[in-house]
C-alpha cells in the first residue's frame, strides 16, 4: 500500500466535500456508546486529513490518527491546531502500526481497508488491532464490496470541472484479480488569479472483498465478529450493498477485576 495521496492531499477535502462526515461520525459514536465506549482512547487507521479523527475528538474521545501519507497528516495537524484538540497523529503504515499501549477502540472508515490488497496483509492489520485493543475493545471498519467495484463503478470514467480544480477519474475492475484501479488526473490552479494549472497523476489500487472473506480473516486474527450493516444504516448487508460496516471485538485478554 504505497502512499497514493501525495498530489491529492492538498485538494482532498475540497473534492470530498459531499462526503457526509458528520453523519458517519454520529453513527459511529452511537455504535461506540452502545458498547459502553463513551470516552477514552481511540485509534483511527487511515485517518487521512483528520475529518473523522477531529470530529470524534470534539465528542470527547482521546484520538490517535494513523496514516502513511505525510501530506495528508500535515493537513490533519492544521485542523488539530484550529480546533485546539489533543489528537496525536502518527505517520505509520496500517500493516505495521505501533501504539504505546492499548486503546478502547480502533476504527477505520472511508474504505481504507480496501487499500490493503493482500489478504495476508489484511490479516496482519486485524491481528494488530486485536493486539492493541483493551479487553473486549472494538475494532470497527468499513469496506467497499465486490458489488460496488464490479457493478456500481466498473469500467467508468468520471470527469468534473470546477473553478479552480478539475479531475478525470478512469476506473477499471479486474474480475480475475478482484483488483480495482483508479487512475486519477488532477488539474489544480496554481494561484487564485492565475490561468496556470498544475497536473497531478495518481494511481489508486484497491481490493474487492466480500463479507464472507472478511469474516474468515476476522476469525483467523483472533478477533470476534459482532455484527455487520449496510453502511451507515441499521440494515443488514445484501448482494446489492456497496459499503459494509463491520463491528468486531477483542478476544484473548482477560478482564481484571
Amino acid at each position: 500500500m504505497e502512499n497514493t495521496y501525495s498530489g491529492f492531499a492538498a485538494v482532498y477535502d475540497r473534492l470530498m466535500d459531499n462526503t457526509p462526515y458528520d453523519e458517519w461520525t454520529s453513527y459511529l459514536a452511537e455504535v461506540l456508546k452502545k458498547y459502553n465506549i463513551s470516552d477514552g482512547l481511540i485509534a483511527e487507521l487511515g485517518c487521512g486529513t483528520g475529518n473523522i479523527t477531529e470530529r470524534l475528538a470534539a465528542l470527547g474521545y482521546d484520538m490517535i490518527g494513523i496514516d502513511n501519507s505525510p501530506e495528508m497528516l500535515d493537513i490533519a495537524q492544521q485542523k488539530k491546531a484550529s480546533s485546539e484538540s489533543s489528537s496525536l497523529y502518527l505517520c505509520q503504515d496500517m500493516r505495521e502500526f505501533e501504539l504505546y499501549g492499548t486503546v478502547r477502540a480502533v476504527v477505520s472508515l472511508c474504505d481504507s481497508v480496501n487499500y490493503i490488497t493482500d489478504e495476508d496483509d489484511l490479516l496482519t492489520v486485524f491481528k494488530l488491532a486485536n493486539n492493541y485493543l483493551d479487553p473486549e475493545g472494538l475494532f470497527i471498519f468499513d469496506f467497499n464490496t465486490l458489488h460496488y467495484y464490479r457493478d456500481t463503478v466498473g469500467e467508468s470514467t468520471i470527469a468534473e470541472d470546477r473553478e479552480d480544480i478539475s479531475f478525470i477519474w478512469d476506473n477499471f475492475f479486474d474480475e480475475d484479480t478482484e483488483l480495482n484501479e483508479l487512475s486519477l488526473s488532477l488539474f489544480v490552479r496554481e494561484e487564485e488569479d492565475s490561468d496556470l494549472y498544475r497536473r497531478h497523476d495518481e494511481l489508486h489500487v484497491q481490493r474487492a472483498y466480500t463479507l464472507p472473506k472478511i469474516k474468515e480473516l476476522i476469525e483467523k486474527s483472533g478477533l470476534v465478529f459482532v455484527d455487520a450493516f449496510s453502511a451507515y444504516s441499521n440494515d443488514k448487508p445484501d448482494e446489492d450493498t456497496d459499503r459494509v460496516l463491520v463491528i468486531t471485538r477483542e478476544h484473548g485478554k482477560a478482564i481484571k477485576d
